[in-house]
């Protein structure tokens, strides 16, 4: 399920949009120890901005290997794909239809929201 979301304009890339979300994640979930990124967080400055902004948060980037050829499985990057299918299925959220980056995240957290109640339903 999401913890935490942060939408910002297209124009920021993913390292810095990364030290935004890492930002507004102080002190909301204290209990996370690991996490997962794919290469375009890797580097030093969001390696230093993580260090600095949550010391105690291992960051383990997950990438494809250099010498893979065709399609290969890359581990826990099916978790971001799946909620990216799932969030997907709403249709507000298919294409960015928004023009406020607020209005955005109104509707992924809608969209998180529901998908959550549709789960606590059927474990009934």
């Amino acid at each position: 399920m999401l913890l935490h979301a942060v939408v910002h304009p297209a124009d920021i890339q993913d390292r810095d949009g990364g030290k935004l979300v890492l930002a507004t994640l102080f002190g909301l979930h204290p209990f996370l120890s690991k996490l997962f990124a794919d290469g375009g967080y890797q580097g030093p400055k969001f390696r230093s901005a993580q260090k600095k902004i949550l010391p105690h948060l291992v960051t383990e980037i997950v990438k494809r290997s250099d010498n893979a050829k065709g399609f290969e499985v890359i581990p826990r990057r099916w978790v971001v794909e799946r909620t990216f299918a799932w969030l997907g299925r709403c249709r507000r959220l298919a294409k960015d239809f928004e023009n406020l980056t607020r209005n955005a995240l109104a509707f992924i957290r809608l969209a998180s929201i529901r998908l959550m109640v549709r789960k606590l339903c059927l474990e009934k």
